[in-house]
């Protein structure tokens, strides 16, 4: 079963399972048998239960006896002491949750923790078909994967406008957790806009009480509409377990990367060439403004960049981006996120205390070397990106087999240092790199909520 678990502040932020499915549908009543009416969800599940997927992966892993390459051990095991131990084959299966979004197509959204790396992905419909499902394309910054699978009378789930939904609100989730099929349940909308719990590169969750557990990732959130609000894809609890807090990418979020993913086969996101970080109230104090001023600070522009060219400098506070307003620099990078390269932002900032709007086009994303490898030969097959709110830069992707991935290195790592030297960016670790005496470099790493030092030779 899919699941997996981050720590923070001693809480584990686990990845879940789900199912949700589709189609708009009015909450109606019932009645008893002496006619009287009873509120019911069961008209709308009718509607929206069709549209929930079960969602099947299997993956074939080596796994080898480290003992066995010694000739000395493979003696007691009666393997010849002049052969190289071959590692057994063993074939893995997990489960998730999925939405389909267009029946026509056959077109399914889920997370990308569900399949990453799966051999094989197979869907299972409420009417018990079962299909083979093809991987269209995904973006493991927001955690999400597009699926499709060849097959008839498939019923979707409608999208709401999540930007749209207010705390309080009414929502339902229906996936399947523990492998319990369909199962179904209620709850609000605790909080809107949940960033910085370091789950994925992209942070804007909806937050529920509706209860979520293991088994119902890339399952779906409804409204009394019968509408997709959410891809449920996380909960927060001190055992694993439910205690009332789930997670859910806002639909919004995840249809901007679908519809790069079906146009283009992946998601061509751009950033803006900037550094940034949160005002504070000392910030304010030291910039003259009043100590209550939101916005977010840049504190470094980068050469070249689409920042640059609209006049962008370090020392502005951007108040807001098209016209709604970003407090803090998850916010501000969630608005350029969800853009294309080649998209225009209307951005209002202070500058000298005084507000004055730019028009920004969002650029390419600047990598000053064309592969880590050249930074470092163990980091050849590695994709190494700057951090736009923190110091450092981040592991983006690993490629498989490379010598990046005998490194000790892990997508989502965050490098902080270098031999014993603080690096803010990719250029800082270039030149630390180069400055280094033979092939041997110290890494610090950030993993989660730990702390780790990585050698590579």
């Amino acid at each position: 079963m899919s699941f997996r678990a981050i720590w923070r502040s001693c809480l584990t932020v686990v990845i879940l399972n789900t199912g949700f499915v589709s189609q708009a549908s009015a909450v109606l009543p019932v009645f008893d048998p002496e006619g009287q009416v009873l509120p019911s969800l069961a008209p709308l599940l009718k509607n929206v239960n069709p549209a929930v997927v079960n969602i099947s992966t299997f993956t074939t892993k080596q796994v080898a006896n480290p003992l066995l390459n010694d000739p000395f051990f493979r003696q007691f095991f009666g393997a010849p002491g002049n052969q190289q131990y071959q590692p057994q084959q063993r074939r893995t299966q997990s489960a998730g949750s999925g939405v389909i979004i267009d029946a026509k197509n056959g077109t399914v959204i889920t997370n990308f923790h569900v399949i990453d790396g799966a051999d094989e992905i197979h869907v299972g419909l409420a009417d018990n078909r079962s299909f083979e499902a093809t991987l269209i394309g995904s973006d493991p910054e927001v955690d999400i994967a597009i699926l499709k699978i060849d097959a008839d009378d498939l019923n979707e789930l409608a999208m709401a406008d999540s930007d749209k939904l207010q705390q309080g609100d009414f929502v339902i989730a229906i996936g399947n957790p523990f492998g319990l099929e369909n199962t179904v349940t209620t709850g609000v909308v605790s909080a809107l806009g949940r960033t910085g719990l370091g789950i994925e590169g992209y942070e804007n969750f909806i937050q529920t009480d509706a209860s979520i557990n293991p088994g119902n990732s890339g399952g779906a959130l409804v409204n009394l509409r019968g509408e997709l609000v959410g891809i449920n894809t996380a909960i927060i609890a001190p055992t694993g377990g439910n205690v009332g807090i789930g997670l859910a990418i806002p639909v919004n979020m995840a249809r901007n990367s679908s519809e790069q993913i079906l146009e283009h086969g992946e998601v061509r996101r751009g950033q803006l060439g900037v550094v940034i970080q949160d005002m504070t109230a000392e910030l304010a104090e030291a910039f003259d403004l009043d100590a209550q001023q939101k916005g977010v600070l840049i504190t470094q522009v980068q050469d070249q960049s689409a920042a640059e060219k609209a006049g962008l400098e370090a020392g502005d506070i951007v108040v807001s981006v098209n016209g709604k307003a970003v407090d803090t620099a998850a916010q501000l990078r969630n608005a350029v996120g969800a853009k294309q390269i080649g998209d225009s932002l209307k951005v209002e900032l202070l500058r000298d205390g005084k507000k004055r709007k730019f028009k920004v086009r969002v650029g390419e994303k600047i990598n000053l070397y064309s592969g880590a490898g050249e930074i470092h030969p163990a980091l050849k097959g590695a994709e190494i990106e700057d951090m736009q709110d923190e110091d450092g830069v981040r592991v983006k992707s690993i490629t498989r087999g490379s010598p990046a991935a005998g490194s000790g290195l892990r997508v989502g790592d965050r490098i902080v240092s270098v031999n014993r030297v603080i690096i803010a960016n990719l250029e800082q670790l270039a030149k630390v790199a180069e400055q280094s005496n033979g092939n041997k470099m110290l890494l610090r790493i950030i993993r989660g909520n730990t702390a780790l030092y990585v050698v590579l030779r």
